[in-house]
């Protein structure tokens, strides 16, 4: 048999499978051309509402990409900031909780939120609870600290009280290769952080000093929306580490633990009513139906082959800003 012969039949296999899924694989488009923001009942009954405002994910004002970059969606401060727009409009809102499933993201962003958060607390008197999902830790504590109350889930990591600016040194690895560093610069620290070259001490100097201004914002913050910290422990709990929920509680970075059944009951609660409708605010043709469901919106195009899902989304974050985040590798 033949070179030819033999490497049309190994492609055979490819050639029967692009086959098979021919005709069946669809894209849907949801929302591309439908900006208006919509309400929803995803539980409850009453006059009387409770929005259910989600953060998740990575934090930023910059839009995400999705679906290889051929669907932008709102950035978390734009969401953010037209859901409590809208609310501020409805008087039937009795309060919201803030549903925080976050590492937190980039330091502007984190503090826009919490800013925009604390604004529609003051002119609306309408209380505002924070619930944390698995992680609510760096700017996603952040964001919380602009509530009245914080409830953790038994499971919940939070903490992580700081600021990081990722970099890297590759010039070791460019010496290897043969490569040199042919920047020009306009003075000696505009190329300040390259990865091309290592850090002078007074560059050094100059990176650590923005982080411990942006940290020293990042302590007041949470004390005053926590002015029940254990004191004796301030350091431990402002050197950066992530917490468990037990231990959150028990140095009074969060107000109780509990599920969503809880934390519903506690904003029925601050908002003086027995029965409420938890509602949600949505984009699209889709309307989420249930309290943690996604909504098609928010998930841009999906494909799928032969009834089989395939995601194509994927975030894009730059890594040389000052970010409120933990996460145990770069940001993607």
């Amino acid at each position: 048999m033949g070179g030819r012969a033999r490497s049309a039949l190994k492609l055979a296999p490819l050639f029967a499978l692009a086959f098979a899924l021919a005709g069946c694989v669809v894209i849907s488009p949801f929302g591309a051309s439908d900006n208006a923001l919509r309400e929803t009942t995803v539980q409850g009954e009453g006059r009387a509402k409770i929005l259910w405002l989600p953060i998740s994910g990575f934090i930023s004002d910059a839009p995400a990409s999705r679906a290889l970059g051929l669907v932008q969606q709102p950035s978390t401060l734009a969401t953010v900031s037209r859901a409590l727009d809208k609310a501020a409009d409805d008087d039937e809102i009795g309060a919201v909780v803030l549903r925080i499933n976050s590492p937190g993201g980039t330091v502007a962003a984190a503090d826009e939120i919490h800013s925009r958060i604390a604004r529609y607390r003051r002119e609306t008197g309408v209380p505002v609870i924070a619930s944390f999902g698995g992680v609510a830790a760096s700017g996603g504590y952040y964001v919380a600290m602009a509530a009245d109350t914080v409830i953790a889930q038994p499971t919940s990591i939070t903490g992580s009280i700081g600021v990081i600016i990722p970099g890297v040194n590759a010039s070791g690895l460019l010496d290897k290769l043969g490569v040199e560093n042919a920047s020009y610069v306009s003075g000696q620290h505009k190329d300040i952080m390259s990865p091309l070259r290592e850090a002078t001490p007074e560059e050094q100097a100059i990176v650590q000093d923005v982080i411990d201004s942006l940290f020293a914002r990042f302590v007041a913050v949470v004390e005053a929306g926590r002015p029940q910290l254990d004191r004796d422990h301030f350091d431990e709990i402002t050197d950066g580490r992530i917490l468990a929920a037990d231990d959150a509680l028990r140095l009074g970075l969060v107000d109780e633990i509990g599920h969503i059944d809880d934390v519903l009951a506690r904003a029925r609660d601050a908002a003086d009513v027995t029965s409420a409708r938890v509602i949600r605010y949505y984009q699209g043709r889709s309307a989420p139906n249930s309290i943690l469901s996604e909504t098609a919106a928010a998930s841009g195009l999906r494909m799928s082959a032969a009834g089989v899902p395939v995601d194509l989304s994927f975030d894009s974050q730059a890594s040389a800003q000052p970010l409120y985040l933990w996460r145990p590798a770069p940001p993607r």
